[in-house]
């Protein structure tokens, strides 16, 4: 799909797309087909208008959009502490790994701080990035460009290498900054690592996209690179039960970007 869009020069377009793809756009439609059904021809316009309304429902509750992060996209589970300390050990044995963080937005100017700043999912995958490598002992890359849905502004690499720096004390190894998407992170990453003689990556990215992100990275690198899973956002709801089958701003995001990375499955993003 994304060589489809290549050919046609519609790169562009894929942002768009999505927005059209992802609830409740479809869901809307839906909702406004069983109206016009039901003024119309008033027997099968209930089915229709109430299936929608009940999709636009689940759209917006955490339970569901947790069951289909489990069951259909089957996100990895976190990294055991137990294997942060044979890393550890690896990393003193002097074996070639590097930790590898995603971009994940960012903001061109956040007025508080006058300057550019990274988005909350990508700060929280940085934070985690950096936090590993505390642990470990491993240097960090940063990848992450401006996305096609972006305006101009700094890359996420710059500004993730100004935060890791100046806020966390700790300087980015290497910083990729011309990726737009995830195939793109990981092919232009790996081309960065190879020649440092990196053939172990410890990947950090939202356990949503985790399973997208594992497949672009080990399609770019094959078998001379080992592609490890370490997570971020793995937390369940803390809410009663009933609560996470209620629409909340919470749900909503969560399915939204199960669904998105469903797509991007699909479609081979």
């Amino acid at each position: 799909m994304n060589s489809f869009f290549g050919l046609l020069g519609i790169e562009t377009w894929k942002p768009l797309l999505a927005a059209l793809l992802l609830p409740p756009v479809p869901l809307f439609l839906l909702v406004l087909l069983g109206g016009w059904l039901l003024a119309t021809r008033r027997r099968s316009g209930w089915p229709v208008l109430l299936v929608g309304v009940a999709l636009l429902w689940l759209s917006a509750a955490q339970a569901p959009a947790e069951w289909l992060a489990h069951i259909a996209l089957k996100v990895p589970a976190p990294l055991a502490f137990e294997r942060i300390r044979e890393l550890k050990a690896e990393g003193a044995g002097k074996r070639p790994f590097a930790i590898v963080v995603l971009g994940g937005g960012v903001e061109a100017l956040a007025p508080e701080y006058g300057t550019s700043n990274l988005q909350p999912v990508s700060l929280e995958r940085l934070r985690y990035g950096l936090w590993l490598a505390r642990q470990t002992g491993a240097p960090v890359a940063f990848s992450g460009g401006i996305g096609h849905a972006q305006k101009q502004s700094a890359s996420e690499a710059e500004v993730a290498a100004r935060i890791a720096a100046q806020e966390f004390g700790r300087p980015l190894r290497w910083t990729e900054a011309e990726s737009r998407d995830t195939r793109e992170n990981a092919i232009r990453t790996v081309a960065l690592l190879k020649p440092a003689g990196i053939d172990h990556v410890v990947l950090v990215t939202t356990g949503l996209h985790m399973p997208r992100a594992l497949r672009a990275f080990r399609e770019a690198a094959g078998p001379a690179m080992r592609i490890e899973a370490a997570p971020v956002s793995l937390a369940k709801s803390s809410d009663l039960a009933v609560l996470t089958w209620l629409p909340s701003s919470a749900g909503f995001m969560q399915m939204r970007f199960a669904v998105r990375e469903l797509i991007g499955m699909w479609a081979g993003a």
